[in-house]
């Protein structure tokens, strides 16, 4: 994940409430509105495996030998970028449901990464190839049976976590955001429905403002589990100023607080980002 930073000034809950947060695609049912800064009833997870202590990620799944020898690190947990329209790295030779069970065999737990269509206002250069077009809610809806199709084939079962990647957005852009968050409301919805549990990544300052903002107006069908990226700074789950301290509590956070860092242990070298999580891994078949 490649985070371009972003700073956002003041206004935060009047943007997110002056940008028709609630409303939904035609032929949908408008969502029910909770009081405001309560958590909307669906935001709550399925009965996901949790984990709390260490975790890297890294474009590129490594083989099996080289998670062995990274069984010398602190981490017990990786994040695996295992589809997606927007993922960089879209061969991954390593990955199949054999290396699932052989990680987790070794005592590693797996966090699937999704790379989706990106937001109209994305900052990345990189990932504007890829913006979500004119329809998001169909859209989404799509991606989500992609997602879970996807996990399927390498053994991630139902109440097992789906995060959805979203890389830094300008949010404040009224049509930009209506449209990334019906797009992440709906793929939330979809993979719900199926019996996943959807996590959200983005930037703590873009896409993690905006969820939180969406939260506090009480709109439904947002992510179960919040992990935000937030680089140079220490390692902490719940003191991050984009969220209210209640929101995405117990088990429900990940803070990715470094990233690009070369690492070395067993005699292997790789480039990775840093997290610290208390949130839900895969269950592996």
């Amino acid at each position: 994940m490649r985070i371009q930073k972003m700073i956002i000034g003041f206004g935060l809950v009047l943007t997110a409430l002056s940008m028709n947060l609630t409303a939904s695609p035609p032929g949908v049912a408008a969502p029910g509105v909770a009081a405001p800064g309560v958590p909307a009833p669906d935001v709550a997870p399925a009965k996901p495996t949790a984990f709390r202590g260490w975790a890297f990620d890294t474009c590129q799944t490594q083989s099996t030998d080289t998670m062995r020898r990274w069984r010398d690190s602190k981490y017990r947990a990786v994040g695996v970028y295992y589809g997606g329209r927007g993922r960089a790295c879209k061969k991954q030779p390593h990955l199949n449901h054999d290396w699932t069970r052989a990680v987790q065999r070794m005592g590693w737990r797996v966090l699937p990464v999704y790379v989706g269509s990106q937001s109209p206002c994305v900052i990345a250069k990189n990932k504007q190839h890829v913006r979500m077009g004119k329809y998001p809610w169909q859209q989404g809806r799509n991606e989500a049976r992609d997602a879970v199709r996807a996990a399927k084939a390498i053994g991630v079962r139902q109440d097992s976590p789906l995060y959805l990647d979203m890389e830094a957005y300008t949010y404040k852009q009224k049509a930009c955001a209506s449209t990334t968050l019906a797009f992440v409301r709906s793929w939330d919805r979809e993979v719900r429905r199926l019996g996943y549990v959807p996590g959200f990544y983005s930037s703590a300052d873009a896409g993690v403002r905006h969820m939180e903002a969406a939260r506090r107006a009480g709109v439904r069908d947002l992510p179960s589990v919040m992990w935000f990226a937030r680089w140079h700074t220490k390692p902490g789950l719940y003191g991050e100023p984009a969220l209210a301290s209640d929101a995405w509590r117990p088990a429900r956070r990940i803070h990715q607080y470094a990233g690009n860092k070369k690492e070395r242990h067993g005699g292997r070298t790789l480039v990775i980002d840093r997290n610290l999580m208390h949130a839900p891994v895969a269950r592996i078949s």
